[in-house]
């Protein structure tokens, strides 16, 4: 028999079962805003996986002295939209930054429940709803607005029954995302492996080897040669470009590539922004072609595409270069695509950089002395089309797990909301 159902009259909770009723989160919990020092209580990372020891990656505040006091067993949320599902139960004593709100559990309730409820997309809508913003696109959440957002009241023994049922679940959904995730990692992995081997040691395994003589190339195929990138290729990138005002973005005109516009390899014409003719005629150098290679600098360094079914009109912006091919006809432009996103590049590259290691740049002057390998140009061919098939396998299978993933975090985040809400029962 099907449950009966009532209208909860809160738009993001919407029917729940007819015996359930509604609190508001101020009636199930209260907010700690004990200021404590980390030196007392160790710091603690607010993250999408839970309450952890602090991360090492994270921005640390100098203001050490003042921070809020977090026991076991505690709920603690992340008041910034941009942090969104940064959020759990906390097994740790300990002290976060004044960005989070710390909740402390009363006793009529069940709060692994409630961290569901908490976790559920519907109710981080319904939070940062209640929020101010900070700027445009950044909203942030105070205790005195988040204690009157009305959540499910289930029967305790029903609390349990769900928190129970989610927790098992969700944790075998969990374990086979990070299965997943691993796995891709090992096909990447394998993927980057097997480019750098192939561009340096070819296709034949019973070839004779010679010493390159290039530290991050090593050994290559007796009959191969080395060659400096500014040998082979012409390098440009826009020199004192001034940034675009928004006036001066189009709806139509000449295409734009930044960095973001790389994808798989190519450029997502669809992505791009348009710029006026005035722009686009300020650097001719830079006035793209098909088949040209283009290499980001700033921002995510060493992002590669070749340009295909290229537009009339297209320039770049400050932050990628173009790699375009002397006359001498020296190289395959896929052949040094491949070189370019091998363990050659990055090998050489790490060896290279210089000042702030968090601000890295790929100069240009010191790019031109990249040395790369130069086979004969039918056994570039050879190696390109070899490393096309190998490489789209391994994309796909990438591919399919990465779908799998999604369909995963979906059906959990829809789990979730169905079973806290009562549309499912337990």
């Amino acid at each position: 028999m099907a449950r009966l159902m009532k209208n909860s009259g809160i738009q993001w909770i919407g029917n729940i079962p007819k015996n359930w009723e509604l609190n508001k989160i101020n009636s199930l919990y209260s907010e700690r805003s004990t200021k404590v020092s980390d030196k007392d209580y160790a710091p603690l990372s607010v993250t999408k996986k839970g309450i952890l020891p602090q991360l090492e990656t994270v921005a640390k505040t100098d203001n050490g002295d003042n921070r809020k006091l977090v026991k076991s067993n505690d709920f603690v949320i992340n008041s910034r939209s941009d942090r969104r599902g940064s959020c759990g139960i906390s097994n740790l004593n300990g002290s976060v930054s004044l960005i989070n709100i710390v909740l402390k559990p009363y006793q009529n309730m069940n709060n692994l429940y409630y961290n569901f409820v908490f976790h559920a997309e519907c109710f981080a809508d319904e939070f940062y709803r209640w929020g101010n913003g900070i700027v445009d696109d950044l909203w942030s959440t105070r205790w005195s607005n988040m204690k009157n957002i009305y959540i499910p009241y289930p029967p305790i023994e029903e609390q349990q029954r769900i928190a129970n049922y989610l927790d098992e679940k969700c944790t075998k959904i969990d374990e086979t995302i990070e299965k997943e995730k691993a796995i891709i990692e090992k096909l990447k992995e394998y993927k980057q492996s097997l480019i750098t081997e192939t561009v340096t040691r070819g296709l034949n395994p019973n070839v004779p080897m010679k010493d390159s003589g290039i530290d991050w190339i090593g050994s290559i195929p007796q009959h191969w040669k080395t060659i400096k990138i500014k040998h082979s290729c012409w390098l440009k990138g826009r020199i004192g470009w001034q940034g675009l005002t928004a006036k001066e973005y189009q709806d139509n005109g000449a295409y734009l590539i930044t960095g973001t516009d790389f994808k798989n390899g190519s450029i997502d014409w669809n992505t791009c922004v348009h710029i006026s003719e005035e722009r686009y005629q300020e650097a001719p150098e830079i006035h793209i072609q098909e088949n040209d290679l283009l290499i980001t600098k700033d921002g995510t360094i060493g992002k590669v595409a070749i340009t295909k079914n290229t537009p009339q009109k297209v320039s770049l912006n400050s932050g990628v270069l173009l790699i375009r091919q002397l006359s001498n006809n020296k190289y395959i432009e896929k052949y040094l695509y491949y070189c370019l996103i091998s363990n050659i590049f990055w090998t050489w590259f790490n060896s290279n950089k210089t000042g702030n290691s968090t601000i890295l740049h790929l100069y240009q002057e010191k790019f031109k002395e990249f040395i790369y390998t130069l086979p004969q140009m039918e056994e570039q061919e050879e190696i390109s089309k070899y490393l096309d098939e190998k490489c789209n396998a391994i994309d796909k299978a990438i591919t399919q797990r990465e779908t799998l993933i999604e369909k995963l975090t979906e059906y959990k985040k829809s789990l979730i909301y169905e079973c806290v809400t009562g549309k499912k029962e337990v």
